[in-house]
C-alpha cells in the first residue's frame, strides 16, 4: 500500500511540473530572433495578434515547444523502461546506442532512397524505428547469456560500444554525400530540433498516445522486472517476454522522438532519477513525474539553446549533453 502523503507529494509535484512546463512555454514563445512582447503572447493565442505575431507563435515558435515537449516525454519514458528491464540506473537511449541506430536508419533512408515530400515526415519515425529496433536486438543479444540471462553492466558498455561505431558510420555515410544533405545529418548528430512544423506533432504524437498508456499499465510489471529475475519469475511474471515487449515499447518511443529531434541523449537517463528522488521507485508514482520532466528539460535547453547564440543558437543536444555528462559521471561513481 502507498503511503497518502507520497501520493499527495505525487499529485503536488505532477501539478507543479505542469505549471513549470506552461511558464517555460511562455517565456519561449517571447524569447528569439524575432520577440514578442509578453502581454500580446495571451491576446495572440486567442487570435488577437497582428500577422507577424500570429506567424512567429503559430507558424515557429508553438509548433517547436510541442515538439519539445513531447520528444523529452517520449526519450524520458523510454529512460523509465530500459533502467528498470535491464536493473541498471545508467541506461538510457542516447547512451546505450538505440538513438544511434535510428539515426543511421534516418541517415540511409535520407540520403539513398527516394524522398517523397508527401509521405517522408511520417515515414520517419518508422525508419528510425527500424534501424534502433536492430540496433536494440543486437545489443540485446550481445549482453544476453544463457547461463546468467540478461547483464546489465554488459548491456551498458556494448551499448556504449555500438554508439560509437554506429556515430563512426553515419561519418562514413555522409562523407561521399551532396552538402546539402550532409548538413541535414550533421545537425541530426548534434540534436538540432529540425521538426518544428505541426506535420511533425501529427507524426509524433500517435506513438505517445498509444504507447504511453500501454507503458503505465504495465508500472507494476515494471516494478517486478526491476527485482532480481527469481523474485518476478517466482511471483508468475513471463520475464523474456515483458522485457522483449517493454523494450519494443522502450525502442518505438525513443525512435520517434529522435526522428524529428535529432540525437538527444541524456533526458532518458535524467528524468528517470529525478522523479524517483521526488516520490520513490515506485513506477507507479514516479513515470507520470519522470515523463513530465522529461518534456520540461528538453524545452528548457531547447529554449537555452537557441538563444544564447543567434540566429542558429546551441543545439538542444549539446545543451542536454553539457549538464547530462557530468551527472551520468556522478551516477558511475556513486556505484562504485
Amino acid at each position: 500500500m502507498i503511503h497518502p502523503s507520497v501520493i499527495k507529494r505525487q499529485r503536488l509535484f505532477f501539478f507543479g511540473i505542469i505549471t513549470l512546463i506552461i511558464g517555460t512555454a511562455i517565456i519561449s514563445m517571447g524569447l528569439g530572433y524575432s520577440s514578442v512582447s509578453y502581454n500580446r503572447i495571451i491576446p495572440t493565442l486567442f487570435g488577437e495578434g497582428t500577422f507577424k505575431e500570429e506567424f512567429v507563435i503559430f507558424s515557429i515558435r508553438l509548433p517547436r515547444i510541442v515538439i519539445t515537449i513531447l520528444a523529452g516525454m517520449a526519450l524520458a519514458i523510454s529512460g523509465a523502461i530500459l533502467q528498470s528491464v535491464t536493473r541498471n540506473d545508467l541506461a538510457d537511449p542516447g547512451i546505450i546506442g538505440i538513438n544511434s541506430g535510428a539515426g543511421v536508419g534516418i541517415a540511409v533512408f535520407f540520403l539513398y532512397f527516394p524522398i517523397d515530400a508527401t509521405s517522408f515526415i511520417y515515414m520517419l519515425p518508422i525508419i528510425a524505428f527500424v534501424g534502433a529496433l536492430v540496433t536494440a536486438i543486437l545489443i540485446y543479444l550481445f549482453a544476453y547469456s544463457k547461463k546468467v540471462g540478461l547483464q546489465p553492466i554488459r548491456l551498458i558498455l556494448i551499448g556504449v560500444g555500438f554508439s560509437m561505431a554506429l556515430s563512426g558510420a553515419m561519418v562514413v555515410l555522409i562523407s561521399s554525400s551532396e552538402r546539402e544533405k550532409v548538413d541535414f545529418i550533421a545537425r541530426w548528430l548534434a540534436g538540432n530540433i529540425w521538426g518544428t512544423d505541426w506535420p511533425f506533432i501529427l507524426a509524433l504524437a500517435p506513438w505517445l498516445i498509444v504507447l504511453i498508456p500501454i507503458t503505465l499499465y504495465k508500472a507494476n510489471r515494471l516494478n517486478l522486472l526491476s527485482l532480481s529475475e527469481p523474485v518476478a519469475i517466482g511471483v508468475g511474471v513471463r520475464l523474456e517476454r515483458e522485457r522483449l515487449t517493454l523494450l519494443l515499447i522502450a525502442v518505438a518511443l525513443a525512435a520517434s522522438a529522435v526522428s524529428v529531434t535529432g540525437g538527444i541523449a541524456f533526458i532518458g537517463l535524467m528524468a528517470p532519477h529525478i522523479a524517483k528522488a521526488i516520490v520513490g521507485p515506485r513506477n507507479q508514482l514516479f513515470l507520470p513525474i519522470a515523463i513530465l520532466i522529461g518534456g520540461w528539460l528538453l524545452l528548457l535547453a531547447d529554449t537555452i539553446g537557441r538563444n544564447i547564440l543567434e540566429p542558429e543558437g546551441i543545439a538542444a543536444g549539446i545543451m542536454t549533453a553539457l549538464i547530462g555528462a557530468p551527472y551520468f559521471i556522478y551516477l558511475l561513481l556513486k556505484r562504485n
